[in-house]
């Protein structure tokens, strides 16, 4: 497998337009260091207080003058549309309103990953404090399938709810709706994966990536959709004058800024104020079932984006990855401490469980994959017995080391269930859309980045085919390009500090559309690396002025990378990566961890 990696590393040079890198970056990237209009970084400096550095990466990143204050302090108050214009939100609202003023239960139907469950969590809690009867259901990902389906409504029908919202998923679930409106359901769909013209049989299909909307908010996550279901269910029920007042949102962002984190929607505009403002929201603990997992990960600091999405979202997603879905809707809706502490307990257990098989799901993955690898454009694997839960991570991993979608199915004797990770320029979900339109899929739907699918085993060939030409048609014949390492600044190991640190955190929340800034460190002098846990490694920077600075590179043991610097001990390099500032023992530190690194 090291033999293909590093075929795959010659494909690509690594330069700097600023210095005199000539050989290729141990990780295959071609690097790219940022051009910055200087005068623009000046003003902005001056204009917001903020560290030259911190204005030279705001101006590298395209950020001007007059969006400086918007981005630096963003407020939902000034980018938070009218709901009304999101078809069938008017018509969503009024029937929930009516629900709750004549006492009716209500349903909900969730997907088992963190945007199903925190979207579920927001709705359960806001009708609940209006005073409605409420009861979710989560279906089980191994045993169901993604997304509603016949047995799920008729679990819910046994508590009389005939009013069912479903929350992520829905859009193209065209079977189970028509179905769901036979048995006298009356179904609100509350989504954002990519759409098709028709639309199912619903009283309401809310979701701004469908054909026929336009709307700003076509990179929510489902509880960003969600969010603004609930802003006009409050606005619907002051306006009749019976509920004053209405609950204050805002006590749920944390929800919302967890789900939209996880699900990797780009944190621009309204993603990155609801997430700003969330944040701020976690940090006061009020939800229980947070805290407890928090405790049971063993984080200690206040949290921040990385913490929900390292550490928090993998643990409430492992629930339904081991067949267990709703552990994450009923951890996050429920007030009881010791029912919290326990499903934390068990979330951190099935997490390690659910670590185990994606490392053997990995490994064959890669092993079936290996004669195509130097050459495919996508890679698309499937094996029998493999968790049709865990497959959504491996073929994460399977983009993270071959930069190319991937699709992995868990085959089931004749059927396999799939889920897909894609890479910037190719939307996966309209390709798998197209698919199941060409009749190549049972089921399948998704969102740019991710997606999930249902597939006959005798198609999966033809299916091959089909996303390589896809593939060929955005990017050419063969493997795309190697991925891009944008760098924001170029600094020394002394200049690694705390006080950095804290400058380069104005620019947070990070995440999608908003990294956290990467930095080159030039010349720096690698001591004592050494292997840590399952694929890591730990090490020291220094120069020669005497400073040091611990660093780690995560799950890279095993890759070119890994391998050249665990043989660098004393020699001298160019390292890319991000400076961290954590607490230990009640002292703060930095950290650099190393996204890659190539000869000085």
């Amino acid at each position: 497998m090291e033999q293909v990696r590093n075929q795959l590393n010659e494909q690509a040079a690594s330069f700097l337009p600023d210095s005199h890198v000539e050989e290729p970056s141990f990780s295959g990237r071609t690097w790219r260091l940022r051009s910055v209009d200087e005068a623009k970084a000046l003003a902005l400096s001056q204009r917001f207080d903020l560290p030259e550095i911190v204005g030279r990466i705001l101006t590298g990143r395209g950020i001007d003058l007059e969006d400086a204050a918007g981005y630096l302090e963003p407020k939902l108050r000034n980018l938070l549309p009218d709901p009304s214009h999101l078809i069938g939100m008017d018509d969503a609202s009024s029937r929930l309103a009516d629900a709750i003023e004549d006492g009716e239960p209500i349903g909900i139907i969730a997907d088992y990953d963190v945007d199903g469950a925190t979207s579920c969590a927001l709705l359960t809690r806001h009708l609940r404090a209006h005073g409605a009867e409420v009861h979710f259901d989560v279906p089980d990902r191994l045993d169901e399938g993604y997304g509603p389906n016949t047995e799920a409504f008729a679990r819910l029908a046994e508590h009389g709810c005939q009013l069912v919202v479903v929350v992520d998923s829905g859009t193209t679930a065209f079977t189970p709706l028509a179905e769901a409106a036979a048995n006298g359901h009356e179904v609100i769909v509350v989504d954002h994966h990519a759409a098709e013209e028709r639309l199912p049989e619903a009283l309401a299909v809310i979701n701004p990536n469908r054909l026929d909307q336009q709307s700003p908010l076509g990179d929510l996550a489902a509880v960003g959709v969600t969010f603004m279901l609930s802003v006009a269910l409050n606005r619907t029920l002051r306006q009749r004058g019976r509920y004053q007042p209405v609950p204050d949102l805002r006590q749920w962002l944390d929800l919302v800024a967890l789900g939209t984190v996880c699900d990797l929607v780009p944190l621009a505009g309204l993603n990155r104020a609801l997430v700003a403002q969330g944040l701020q929201v976690a940090a006061r603990h009020d939800n229980l079932g947070l805290k407890a997992l928090a405790a049971a990960a063993r984080l200690k600091d206040a949290p921040d984006a990385g913490q929900f999405g390292y550490g928090l979202g993998p643990r409430i997603n492992a629930g339904g990855r081991t067949g267990q879905s709703s552990l994450g809707a009923h951890l996050l809706t429920s007030d009881d401490p010791e029912t919290v502490t326990m499903i934390a307990a068990q979330l951190d257990a099935l997490n390690q469980e659910r670590r185990r098989i994606e490392k053997d799901v990995l490994l064959a993955a890669e092993r079936d994959l290996q004669p195509i690898l130097v050459d495919a454009s996508a890679l698309v694997t499937a094996g029998e017995g493999w968790s049709a839960g865990i497959v959504g991570v491996v073929a994460s991993r399977l983009v993270e080391r071959y930069h190319r979608p991937a699709i992995v199915i868990a085959l089931d004797g004749d059927v396999g269930k799939g889920s897909g990770r894609s890479i910037k320029g190719f939307d996966l979900g309209a390709a798998i859309i197209a698919a199941r339109q060409k009749g190549l899929l049972v089921e399948g739907g998704g969102h740019p980045m991710a997606a999930g699918l249902t597939i006959a085993a005798d198609k999966i060939g033809a299916f091959k085919d089909y996303l390589v030409d896809r593939m060929a048609a955005s990017f050419g014949p063969g493997p795309p390009p190697p991925p891009e390492l944008q760098l924001d600044a170029d600094l020394e190991v002394q200049s690694l500090t705390t006080d950095l640190g804290e400058a380069l955190d104005r620019l947070a929340p990070f995440g999608r559309s908003n990294p956290e800034p990467r930095l080159l460190i030039r010349n720096a002098q690698i001591h004592g690396v050494r292997r840590i846990g399952d694929n890591h490694l730990d090490a020291w920077l220094a120069c020669p002025s005497g400073a040091r600075v611990r660093a780690v590179a995560f799950r890279i043991a095993d890759q070119p990378l890994g391998g050249a610097l665990l043989n660098a001990s004393g020699r001298t390099f160019q390292i890319a990566g991000r400076l961290k500032i954590d607490t230990w023992q009640g002292r703060r530190r930095v950290s650099f961890q190393i996204d890659d690194a190539a000869p000085a």
